[in-house]
């Protein structure tokens, strides 16, 4: 997707090691495991709701809204 590989990858847990230290890492590491598992649950959350939506709400067919403003039709002080 992003076009990782292993060396990125190598390259990527290099910098992170450096920047927050060997203490921090699993603190971090246990962080974004948490955010990622929230995102993904809020994800889920936002998918049954957009799935669930058009069954709450009728819905009409366009031969309804035709019938109610039908213009072809001749007005009754022209007939």
């Amino acid at each position: 997707m992003f076009g990782f590989g292993v060396p990125e990858m190598v390259i990527l847990l290099a910098i992170v090691l450096v920047v927050f230290g060997a203490g921090k890492l699993p603190e971090v590491a246990g962080a974004m495991g948490k955010s990622i598992l929230n995102f993904k649950k809020a994800a889920q959350g936002a998918d049954e709701r957009v799935i669930d939506a058009p069954a709450a709400a009728p819905v009409r067919n366009g031969n309804e809204a035709a019938v109610e403003i039908d213009l072809a039709a001749p007005r009754k002080d022209e007939a």
